[in-house]
């Protein structure tokens, strides 16, 4: 029986000129929102690093028209969610943690190691790292090939 559809071609057109119809999303980046200890930042992100997931301060993340505006907005909402339980974290860097190429298969789903592989990383940092335990999604964040870990 042949194949239904053929082997390594994406089903959803893309590419320029391909309008999504309202029912479709947008490319996206699967990222993690973490707010984190300025005191720390450098360290956790060259350990972030050496497992290809990408640390962005959204306040210069390259995808944000206003970053520091949009940057104050994510600490706020983050801090007022935990009703005084991440208090400490007022002065933190609200950050997107990226997957480099190496966590994913073509279309394939992030896979759970990916996930696990990063909430391993936070969980070093537990008194210098504020975040919920899910991903959310932002515009694609091009990541420079020359710093690609290879």
């Amino acid at each position: 029986m042949p194949a239904r559809y053929p082997q390594g071609e994406a089903l959803t057109p893309t590419g320029p000129g391909v309008i999504l119809s309202g029912m479709q999303r947008e490319p996206h980046q699967n990222v993690a929102t973490v707010l984190v200890d300025p005191a720390v930042q450098r360290e956790l992100e060259l350990d972030l690093m050496a497992r290809d997931l990408w640390l962005w301060p959204v306040a210069t993340a390259p995808v944000c028209l206003d970053g520091p505006r949009q940057a104050f907005q994510i600490r706020r909402r983050m801090i007022e969610g935990r009703r005084g339980a991440w208090d400490d974290a007022a002065e933190w860097v609200p950050v997107w943690i990226a997957f480099g190429d190496s966590w994913y298969d073509g279309a394939e789903p992030l896979p759970w190691a990916a996930h696990q592989a990063l909430w391993g990383v936070l969980a070093g940092y537990v008194d210098h790292v504020h975040h919920v335990r899910r991903l959310g999604g932002v515009p694609r964040l091009d990541l420079p090939r020359d710093r690609v870990a290879g």
